[in-house]
């Protein structure tokens, strides 16, 4: 298996048919897997997935009985992992699955180097996401020593090895940064490509439902920002 990508999915049954459709029309070859993480649903995702995962050569599912948050639900699905080459990206529609491919075929043309690492970059979003988007960006810039943008963007894809090195990974929304930045400091070769970012097409955000849940965000990322800076010195 050449990549693995990983999506999380937590209460996303609208969007599961939708997600394993949409990846049936990009995938057009047999060296590419998609891993769904059941990541704690308590709506009715399980009856969904066993309807629909057998009809689908090129996914599997990843069972999470309880939420131990989204970082979490990736790691779990990471590590079930057979590509060369994994990564992630969202379960919400808002990301294009031709995404992924097109991430593939970057890592191709850079003949498959083990120390690249490709990342989408978001357009058109609106106004306040993008200021919010750029604040965080710059404070990250700025404490981390290392130049982050747009840290949240998906998908993310690697080699196999660069995630066997990790060392205490964050199990919520913090491992988007924890990646890139250890990504940086390890010298990969980041290299990031412009992706459409529309309105969510089904269910509503689990992290992004207004003002006071981006200031929870922002807390729990300054907060896990000093924890990985000590750590990783």
């Amino acid at each position: 298996m050449k990549l693995s990508i990983v999506i999380p999915c937590f209460n996303e049954e609208k969007n599961i048919p939708l997600i394993l459709s949409r990846f049936a029309e990009v995938i057009h070859r047999d060296d590419i897997e998609t891993v769904l993480v059941n990541n704690g649903s308590t709506d009715n995702s399980s009856s969904v997935f066993a309807e629909l995962i057998p009809k689908f050569s090129f996914a599997r599912m990843v069972n999470i009985p309880v939420n131990k948050g989204y970082g979490h639900g990736i790691l779990a699905g990471l590590r079930s992992c057979t590509g060369t080459f994994i990564g992630w990206t969202h379960a919400d529609m808002q990301t294009d699955p031709n995404d992924v491919i097109k991430a593939l075929e970057i890592i191709e043309n850079n003949n498959e180097n083990d120390k690249i690492y490709v990342k989408g970059d978001r357009k058109g979003r609106p106004f306040f996401d993008q200021v919010f988007t750029s604040g965080m960006s710059l404070f990250e810039t700025l404490y981390m020593g290392q130049k982050l943008h747009d840290i949240n963007a998906q998908p993310n894809i690697f080699h196999h090895k660069f995630f066997q090195n990790w060392e205490n990974p964050p199990n919520d929304f913090a491992l988007d940064l924890f990646a890139l930045y250890l990504a940086k400091k390890q010298k990969l070769n980041v290299i990031r490509f412009d992706v459409l970012f529309p309105e969510r097409l089904h269910g509503t955000s689990s992290w992004n439902t207004g003002f006071v849940a981006k200031k929870k965000f922002i807390k729990r990322t300054l907060d896990f920002s000093v924890k990985l800076k000590k750590s990783l010195k």
